[in-house]
């Protein structure tokens, strides 16, 4: 049972007063503990059982590790301006932000690494009822409803799942041919909401400030220029609009240009950042998405931006 005594008693070894700093900032287990303090895992079980039996202390278990975090005790708001003056006092308590804060940003390589190995397999391995078709109608559908130009749409294929949550969606593409297959989906699949528009990526039929979302899908490398694309795209932007760019990293298989039409083998992260702060967006963020295992290892960049306003 907790009590303010004990509390005191446990409060009276330095150690425990930093364990009690650190628990209330963040859940860390004996491991963590260890690196922060340099301390072997006997003595650091040694404070944290003193400081449960205190009721000032609790553990989560979590698969194979236990997570120590402070208790609800109900004296805990009083004890907390005694915990921080005190720390104040404790030489070695000033290194222990800095240190959790690594400890965390370890925590965030080790799962990043983890689905960086899991990049390209995903697909591999059979699990029902899991398939990529499955989680775009998914994520599509938590959309709300917006105006979206699919600026170089092709078929149009991905235009027709944005259709299913979307307000209005434009299809552009410069082939005849794409254009006239996509009208006669529209036609039989009843999709009133789609639209093809037969026109270019870099100045591309949709008026100025009509659409809350402009969305290049494996699209950008085909422009002749691709950054008045991305300034097309900014024009045809509501204030508070999104753009989004799905393409490849840059690459070297020159044979992209006769196989697919490549006008561009793939853009560098910080070539397409710059494009796009050219154009005037805002909260632009680029990262690599997927990697292919298979050569010539092509790697998708996700490119997202903010046209300033609303």
């Amino acid at each position: 049972m907790a009590s303010t005594a004990n509390s005191l008693r446990a409060l009276a070894d330095p150690t425990r007063v930093r364990l009690l700093a650190l628990l209330d900032r963040e859940e860390l287990s004996v491991a963590e503990i260890q690196d922060i303090f340099g301390m072997g895992q006997s003595r650091i079980s040694t404070h944290l059982a003193q400081l449960k039996r205190a009721g000032l202390v609790r553990a989560r278990r979590a698969g194979k590790h236990s997570y120590y975090g402070v208790a609800p005790a109900p004296h805990w708001e009083h004890l907390r301006p005694l915990i921080q003056s005190a720390t104040a006092e404790i030489p070695e308590a000033a290194r222990d932000t800095t240190a959790v804060r690594l400890i965390l940003r370890r925590r965030k390589d080790a799962t990043r690494e983890y689905f960086n190995r899991l990049a390209g397999r995903f697909g591999r391995s059979y699990i029902p009822g899991r398939t990529w078709k499955g989680l775009s109608h998914l994520l599509l559908g938590l959309l709300p409803p917006l105006d979206i130009a699919d600026l170089g749409a092709g078929e149009g294929t991905l235009s027709q799942l944005l259709a299913r949550s979307a307000r209005r969606v434009i299809a552009v593409d410069n082939s005849e041919k794409m254009v006239a297959f996509g009208r006669k989906l529209i036609r039989e699949h009843q999709l009133e909401n789609l639209e093809y528009r037969l026109g270019d990526l870099e100045d591309p039929p949709i008026d100025p400030a009509s659409v809350d979302l402009a969305l290049f899908s494996q699209a950008l490398h085909h422009a002749t220029r691709p950054e008045r694309a991305i300034t097309a795209a900014f024009e045809i932007l509501r204030p508070g609009g999104r753009i989004a760019i799905l393409d490849l990293l840059s690459h070297t298989f020159e044979e992209a240009r006769e196989l697919y039409a490549d006008q561009w083998l793939g853009f560098g992260e910080a070539e397409l950042h710059e494009m796009l702060g050219s154009a005037g967006f805002g909260d632009i963020t680029v990262d690599v998405v997927a990697r292919e295992s298979r050569s010539p290892n092509f790697q998708t960049l996700l490119a997202l931006a903010r046209k300033p306003g609303a």
